[in-house]
């Protein structure tokens, strides 16, 4: 019998059985997980998010055919802490890692994938690590819970393309075509073969695939066979920036970069169908924060929508993120949720799908029920902050912070400065600022800030990691 025709055979006597007795039907046998993160794409930066100018099919087929949720948010609003919320399902004011540069995961520190390898699946990641960046130290892929990691460890060598080598779990991948300064091979296109490899290589077994893609990360390249489809159809200025690759064609690179992801996003959906695991996969697609490009001023696709703000702060633009979820069979084709949610969920959501227990103490709350159709519980609150750094030490300040209770949002923009009130109903930009107007949210708001963070463990230099972290 195959993955599909049992699939079928499940659901039929599982809702039969719920119809009977006034319930909504359980969720089949444990599913795939396949968990796409782009890096710094933005909210409005795919076609089924109102995108007009960059074409995103296969990813604009994952929402027709599944959930696309308005409300969703990235952990932090840049790249390791996004990640740390991520992985270890604690909020900004009690994940291990709070800004970028501030030192690895440790062995106490328990990740997703440890909980999915302990409920018996493959786990495999394939891109940007960021939470560990020396070989043979703790917080690199394989001793957080990846069976088979493939991509970068380091966050600041995943900025550029075409690398001269990749990591191969923890042993140098050379990309030979890359020496001495020439573009041979796009480190996009081999992490999508190898995560392609893993599919194939476990689809006997339950998997996580974790695809933290680079795209569309400054630097802007693409090979000219993506880069083709949008030379000449924006006007565009040179770009240059930092150590950087410039670029003249800045704005077609984008969007064929974010095109390039969504082919291999189509690839990954092609190979789940041929595998007869299409129906037994649940696959996410999001953003692990808001634009970049906002940054230097240029916003030409849009990219942040209506919100305020982008990459590096707290308004809407620099956290809410696009969010996909397709699962056939389980999540109902075509719904838009406006759940608010954010990255800490994810461990538990994929801990109840596995059948196993989350890690207690954790911040999130799994979303399987809205998923599945069924009475979500709602956060209290959703909190982010993000410490400054002076060398191996945060500030002691006061951290910008963001805080949302339903309608309501308090931002502080800067370390001490004075916080800002917004109804996000009525004022979705972050225009008005209401917290003279209104006194008595702002006083709760302010009490919850108080309570919604711990002060964070000092990161851990390098010497002290190569001295503690070795096995």
């Amino acid at each position: 019998m195959s993955n599909r025709t049992h699939r079928r055979d499940f659901l039929r006597v599982a809702a039969g059985a719920a119809a009977a007795a006034g319930a909504s039907p359980a969720a089949p046998r444990r599913p795939n997980i396949v968990f796409i993160v782009a890096d710094d794409l933005g909210y409005t930066d795919l076609g089924c998010y109102g995108q007009d100018k960059i074409r995103t099919p296969h990813i604009d087929r994952l929402a027709a055919e599944g959930m696309r949720f308005t409300d969703a948010y990235a952990g932090c609003t840049v790249c390791a802490p996004s990640r740390s919320v991520l992985m270890t399902g604690q909020h900004m004011g009690r994940t291990p890692i709070r800004s970028n540069g501030a030192g690895p995961l440790l062995a106490s520190e328990t990740t997703v994938a440890e909980v999915l390898r302990k409920a018996g699946y493959a786990t495999g990641g394939f891109g940007k690590w960021g939470l560990g960046e020396e070989p043979g130290l703790s917080g690199v892929p394989g001793k957080k819970g990846f069976d088979r990691f493939f991509g970068y460890l380091n966050q600041a060598h995943a900025h550029f393309y075409y690398p001269e080598f990749l990591y191969d779990n923890e042993r140098k991948y050379p990309l030979p075509g890359n020496t001495g300064g020439k573009r041979t091979t796009y480190s996009h296109d081999v992490i999508a073969e190898k995560a392609l490899e893993f599919i194939r290589d476990n689809r006997r077994r339950p998997f996580f695939c974790y695809l933290p893609f680079t795209i569309p990360h400054w630097e802007l390249l693409v090979p000219e066979d993506s880069l083709a489809e949008y030379r000449g159809k924006f006007p565009e200025q040179r770009f240059e920036r930092g150590h950087y690759a410039p670029t003249d064609t800045p704005h077609a690179a984008y969007a064929a970069m974010i095109t390039r992801m969504d082919r291999d996003v189509g690839r990954i959906m092609a190979l789940l169908k041929e595998l007869d695991l299409d129906n037994d996969t649940l696959v996410f697609f999001t953003s692990d924060n808001g634009p970049a490009l906002p940054i230097v001023g240029d916003d030409f696709f849009r990219s942040k929508g209506n919100f305020r703000g982008h990459k590096g702060n707290f308004y809407e633009g620099g956290i809410r993120v696009p969010m996909i979820a397709r699962w056939p069979g389980c999540i109902a084709a075509g719904k838009v949720s406006r759940h608010v949610w954010s990255f800490q969920d994810v461990m538990p959501t994929a801990a109840e799908l596995a059948g196993v227990e989350a890690p207690r103490g954790i911040d999130g709350i799994s979303v399987a029920p809205e998923l599945l159709g069924r009475a979500q519980r709602k956060h209290e609150y959703l909190y982010w902050e993000l410490p400054r750094m002076s060398g191996w030490k945060y500030r002691r300040e006061t951290p910008p912070q963001a805080l949302r209770v339903g309608r309501w949002k308090v931002v502080r923009p800067e370390p001490e400065a004075p916080l800002e009130l917004y109804d996000l109903e009525t004022d979705i930009s972050e225009q008005r600022n209401l917290a003279a107007k209104r006194p008595e949210v702002l006083a709760k708001m302010a009490a919850l800030l108080k309570t919604a963070r711990t002060e964070p463990r000092p990161p851990v230099p390098f010497d002290d990691q190569w001295r503690s972290g070795r096995p």
